[in-house]
């Protein structure tokens, strides 16, 4: 098993080797090719992605550490539903953001046209939104709640008896909150500004639909455009290491998430309530939370909405007919059979390697505990850098074995799709089982040994049971995220296997925005089952 695992491992790291190996293939011809990029692209590549990795760091932050001290700190009205309704925005990916707010809020759209209508203007009332500010804007909705989850969790756990404390001590309001509450906070928002721009550098449905020069519309100009596979995987390596430094930041912030705030050994110690707060006050605060969930999920979908409803009613190819609702479940099962076995195929993976690596726990197991770090980092991975590496290696496979039709396999099945899956997606399911393992004591590995049970039996019969709910969670959780992926899938999805978020990026890149809203909204369904989840858990907890 051990043996098994490491190879799986071994397999799932490929990609990542193969965008790094393609330094390794520099000739004469490629260096004069990386020398023009230099000369042409590169600068503009590496400009706008600073600036958006820039702007959205820092509204993330604002934002989401600001509704996160509102809804911990302060008791006012809603407060309860804001709890959980600040999650919403994580069900709608940004590429689905970007195709309502485009929609609504361009020049031809019909929000600007009544107003030019009713105030007599001519020109544009406001920036164009598919521009770089724009981007900006809707990622911060998009992605605060990594940034609010986070810093709401080190806030609930640690900041209310510190702060009850400062406050027997004489600090003002103003002062618990900017010097103790949010300082103690600072690592987990640190984590979460991290997650957030990991999310932003992967995207590639925003980049491409708004016409940004970033690495990630890069890398597919590089290799289905110019159809240089050497520098698309070298354009992928330079993003592989921002996100690789980011993914380092991240590890250490979290790794400083730890307080002592226990008095008498009872965790939590002294307890605080949140402090009431004025009228305006409790005005401020219904701006802070109300504005982003408005923002990030209410508007884009009562706008999705109304797409879908509209292009029912009145379109000359109405969405509601035979035809398109036969193709729409079409996506849709390619969607679901593609996400389902996924789920399947990770959580597997997932749970043999965590009851090895538990089984193996005195041995230190050093190659498997390296392997399973190794796991871990597929999430931070792009979806073009993974879609690269793959093509990479398929290249470097079918020069040297032409007979084994490996690109037939890679890009004419699922198997490519599947591999790439498991590649990004494989962290999360482990992740999920490793936090149930840990709360299995290891005295019921040691009674099931001592009664007679051996490694099978005792993970069929003790274990998995207990680890249901954490397996299930992981189902979930990859699921989703595979029913969202769009870079990877677009690239190598095998022909007539559309997915629900290929077809609505394809369909928004054709500016049929209405036929669009269906699948995107479908997808916006599926998100929600891991928001509400989440949102019960934080409850529970």
């Amino acid at each position: 098993m051990r043996l098994l695992l490491l190879l799986i491992t071994g397999l799932l790291a490929l990609p990542v080797l193969g965008v790094l190996g393609a330094w390794g293939l520099m000739d004469a011809q490629a260096f004069s090719l990386l020398a023009h990029q230099w000369d042409t692209v590169l600068p503009a590549y590496t400009l706008q992605t600073l600036q958006l990795v820039v702007g959205v760091g820092l509204g993330v932050a604002l934002l989401g550490g600001a509704s996160a001290a509102a809804v911990t700190l302060f008791e006012f009205p809603g407060r309860r539903f804001f709890e959980w309704a600040l999650l919403l925005p994580l069900a709608l990916p940004a590429y689905v953001l970007a195709y309502a707010y485009t929609d609504a809020l361009q020049f031809s759209g019909p929000i600007q046209s009544g107003l030019r209508s009713a105030l007599g203007a001519k020109g544009a009332l406001w920036p164009d939104v598919r521009s770089l500010g724009g981007a900006t804007l809707l990622f911060i909705i998009s992605l605060y709640p990594y940034v609010y989850l986070l810093t709401r969790t080190a806030l609930a756990d640690h900041a209310g008896p510190v702060m009850e404390a400062a406050r027997l001590l004489g600090a003002p309001l103003r002062r618990r909150v900017l010097e103790v509450a949010l300082p103690m906070a600072r690592p987990a928002l640190a984590a979460g500004v991290a997650l957030a721009l990991m999310e932003t550098l992967a995207d590639y449905g925003v980049g491409s639909y708004f016409g940004l020069s970033t690495f990630t519309t890069g890398i597919y100009r590089a290799w289905l455009v110019m159809d240089d596979r050497i520098a698309a995987a070298q354009l992928a390596s330079l993003l592989l290491i921002v996100v690789g430094v980011l993914l380092v930041l991240e590890q250490r912030a979290q790794s400083r998430i730890r307080f002592a705030s226990t008095r008498a050994g009872v965790p939590g110690g002294l307890t605080a309530q949140p402090t009431p707060l004025s009228l305006l006050g409790k005005l401020g605060a219904w701006g802070v939370c109300g504005l982003p969930v408005f923002l990030g999920f209410v508007a884009p979908v009562l706008w999705l909405l109304r797409l879908l409803w509209l292009e029912a009613q009145s379109s000359e190819t109405p969405v509601f007919v035979p035809d398109y609702l036969a193709r729409f479940g079409e996506w849709a099962w390619a969607s679901f059979r593609l996400a389902g076995g996924a789920a399947v195929l990770a959580v597997v993976f997932a749970l043999a390697l965590a009851f090895t690596l538990r089984r193996h726990a005195a041995q230190r197991a050093p190659l498997l505990r390296g392997a399973a770090r190794l796991v871990s980092l597929g999430y931070a991975i792009p979806g073009a850098v993974v879609a690269v590496g793959i093509l990479m290696i398929t290249g470097l496979l079918q020069q040297w074995a032409p007979q084994w039709g490996v690109p037939v396999l890679v890009t004419g099945t699922v198997f490519g799709l599947m591999y790439a899956y498991l590649v990004r997606f494989s962290a999360v399911a482990l992740q999920s089982v490793q936090a149930g393992y840990a709360k299995l004591p290891p005295s019921m590995d040691e009674s099931a040994l001592l009664l007679g049970a051996n490694a099978q039996r005792t993970f069929m019969e003790v274990h998995l049971p207990l680890l249901a709910r954490s397996g299930l969670a992981a189902a979930l959780l990859v699921f989703v995220d595979a029913m969202k992926e769009l870079p990877a899938t677009l690239v190598l999805r095998p022909f007539g296997s559309d997915t629900l978020a290929v077809v609505a990026y394809q369909f928004a890149r054709d500016e049929r925005l209405a036929e669009a809203a269906l699948p995107s909204l479908a997808i916006v369904a599926v998100g929600l089952i891991p928001v509400l989840m989440l949102s019960r858990a934080l409850r529970k907890a």
